[in-house]
């Protein structure tokens, strides 16, 4: 059961769901973030137990020495690649398997009918993928029913009718001894083909891991395990009356009267598990681009009730060509069923072995609780792998390729992408430096408000500086956002939005990041313009409320103010507002505040020993009249217009660099960033109202 529970949490990206929660609980991360000033955009209380003396040594020799994090990613990411690569080979030797039975009732059909009605199928399912599964899915459920109970009323038909008392022997383990005793290495051969019963049926609850664990430990005991079960033995009694139906025996087990009800259902089912193994794919790819992973795809979203259903073209259409290759290549289920069960079992290992370090680092148990978790589920895994490697020239290296192809993309995308981060965080520019510029060469502000992206959360970024030393004007109002995919599931809306100020008041110019966890949706309706001003008209007011608390506030080197309520380092305010307050004022024209609208009378709560500030409505306070002003500006301004500014950055290897480098970085780096989607698309922004600054990053 815990191996089937293990595979469902794979197939929803459980790789990458363990190898967050490591990061949360240590340094271990080599994505972005994880700069110290990054560290404090993770404000959520992370409860780690007392750890054991072995697991902080284990946790600072993986924070001291970097080839090691560099090794974890390279197993998180290889166990990643595999689920892709079991994307590629469920839907194929599913309906593959499935469409077998054509021949089973037409054995003089030619070769390649069974081929092409499968193709039609893999063609038609990878072609609606488009449309969702929302309008078909309540279907989903009576057709895994109705396959379940198939497949359990068959088993019992063939138990009784072939072998009712002997086949219950083959519970005993002694029997397996013996096989393998006599078999000798055939026998351990042939465990490559039986790690399909781990493999096969399972794929149908790919989505499994969307539920808790309650429904997933019901399902499996009283539904999918029995079933299995039943279907099992009922071909195993079926085989030992008629062995030399081995390689059809499921079809040829079937009573004629109800062979092709069965063959419809199969069908049906087979589909199914498709659909769940390749929207399970689709969740991980989004993942993996979140977390700098994968190059920018475009990720459509089918439905607007259930977050989880989404479409991402590019890797639909790659995953239906390579079934395409192998259904049309292999032709024969045996052979894809030796790469399938390499590419599942490997995935089984590596989630596995991060349990194991989840154990030992994160849920502080003991040193013995987390090897004898590795050895008794690894060495199964093992055995089976051991014997899947044993069918890598019959198959098995169809999988270790696409794996290895997509490994070097994600890892060369994640070096690439945070050597570029890097530059910006050693070549940043303190904002003084940048306002002396400005005076040198006689700077101006520009109506309007702009929206700078930026990956840092502290300084002025090199590509804005090198945008005001040629041209010396700013907006007047200029924001510098940054969008932060932190290594958290979900982040609620109200804790998304973090708003500070830049140096003093009259320069209006603010920090905004804006944090997304790694499933959240960044759609283009969800009005980002407008609550990204919203919340920098409340924070507005709530500095006020702060600053008059505390009276005073120091500058510091970067020019950024700090002040009581605001987060170290950054100097974040987090602003738990009254949105509809903000709303009004925003919505109507020279609207003024009322004098009941926001206070600082609730005491600030505590978040890693830094106050956060919230804010309550009964409180009589008479507006700043400057602050007034500045909401008025803010509000005139955004009527002129809104621009966003982004940067177009070529990254280039130094001339000192290695070749393998320079080929990472100036040839295979360069071609990703040219066939993804630029940032533009990804964050949704008009193209009329953005600009776009050319620099070249040299790593």
């Amino acid at each position: 059961m815990q191996v089937t529970m293990v595979k469902c949490l794979i197939e929803t990206g459980g790789t990458f769901a363990l190898y967050s929660l490591l990061c949360r609980h240590g340094k271990l991360s080599l994505l972005s973030n994880q700069q110290d000033d990054d560290q404090n955009l993770s404000t959520y209380k992370v409860v780690t137990p007392k750890q054991t003396q072995l697991g902080l040594r284990v946790m600072n020799l993986f924070e001291k020495h970097p080839h090691l994090r560099k090794g974890l990613l390279i197993v998180v990411l290889l166990g990643t690649c595999m689920v892709i690569a079991d994307g590629v080979f469920t839907p194929a030797i599913s309906v593959l398997s499935a469409v077998t039975g054509i021949k089973v009732a037409a054995p003089d059909l030619p070769e390649g009918v069974v081929t092409a009605v499968s193709c039609g199928i893999l063609f038609c399912l990878f072609v609606l993928q488009h449309f969702g599964t929302r309008r078909v899915a309540f279907l989903f459920a009576p057709i895994v029913i109705a396959w379940l109970i198939c497949i359990s009323i068959i088993g019992v038909y063939n138990i009784v009718v072939h072998n009712p008392r002997g086949i219950w022997s083959a519970l005993s383990p002694i029997y397996m001894y013996k096989f393998l005793k006599i078999t000798g290495k055939d026998g351990w051969v042939s465990l490559g083909g039986v790690v399909l019963c781990i493999t096969g049926t399972e794929a149908m609850f790919a989505d499994l891991g969307h539920f808790n664990q309650v429904s997933i430990k019901i399902a499996f005991t009283t539904a999918v395990y029995p079933a299995l079960l039943l279907g099992y033995f009922g071909q195993a009694a079926y085989l030992s009356k008629n062995r030399n139906d081995v390689s059809e025996s499921f079809y040829k087990s079937i009573p004629t009267p109800v062979f092709w009800p069965v063959f419809l259902i199969a069908t049906l089912a087979a589909i199914v598990g498709s659909q769940a193994v390749i929207s399970a794919t689709f969740s991980i790819v989004k993942q993996c681009v979140s977390l700098y992973c994968f190059p920018r795809v475009k990720v459509i979203h089918t439905s607007r009730e259930i977050h989880g259903q989404i479409y991402i073209p590019e890797i639909n259409w790659i995953l239906f060509l390579l079934c395409l290759a192998i259904t049309v290549g292999f032709r024969d289920t045996t052979t894809i069923g030796n790469a399938y069960g390499l590419a599942v079992m490997s995935v089984m290992l590596v989630t596995t072995c991060l349990m194991a370090l989840v154990i030992l680092l994160v849920w502080g148990r003991s040193i013995f609780i987390a090897l004898g978790f590795l050895i008794f589920f690894g060495s199964i895994e093992l055995m089976y792998i051991s014997a899947s490697i044993m069918k890598v020239p019959q198959g098995g290296w169809v999988p270790l390729v696409i794996s290895f192809v997509f490994l070097i993309i994600m890892y060369i995308w994640n070096y690439g992408t945070s050597k570029k981060y890097q530059y910006d965080f050693e070549n940043k520019v303190a904002m003084h430096t940048l306002m002396n510029i400005g005076q040198t060469m006689g700077g101006v502000r520009v109506p309007g408000i702009g929206l700078y992206y930026t990956e840092l959360v502290t300084g002025v970024p090199p590509i804005l500086a090198h945008l005001f030393t040629n041209l010396p004007a700013l907006h007047e109002f200029l924001v510098l956002v940054s969008i932060k995919h932190v290594p958290v599931p979900y982040i609620p809306l109200q804790e998304r939005y973090l708003v500070g100020r830049i140096g003093s008041k009259d320069l209006r110019l603010y920090r905004c990041v804006v944090r997304y966890g790694y499933k959240d949706i960044h759609k283009d309706d969800d009005g980002f313009e407008d609550k990204l001003i919203e919340k920098l008209g409340a924070f507005i007011v709530a500095e006020d409320d702060v600053e008059s608390e505390t009276c005073s506030s120091d500058e510091r080197d970067d020019g950024m103010m700090q002040a009581s309520g605001m987060y170290r380092s950054s100097s974040l305010v987090h602003a738990v507002d009254n949105e509809l307050t903000v709303k009004e004022r925003f919505g109507r024209k020279k609207q003024p505040l009322a004098k009941s609208e926001l206070s600082c009378n609730e005491p600030t709560p505590q978040v890693n020993g830094k106050k956060r500030v919230r804010f309550q409505s009964p409180d009589f306070k008479q507006p700043d009249p400057a602050i007034l002003r500045e909401l008025e500006l803010l509000r005139e301004h955004k009527e002129r217009g809104v621009v966003y500014i982004l940067g177009h950055s070529y990254v280039e290897a130094t001339n000192a660099s290695s070749i393998l480098k320079k080929f990472a970085i100036n040839v295979v780096y360069t071609f990703l960033r040219r066939i993804c989607r630029g940032p533009s698309v990804i964050l949704h922004i008009p193209q009329a109202s953005s600009i776009e600054i050319g620099v070249v990053y040299r790593v």
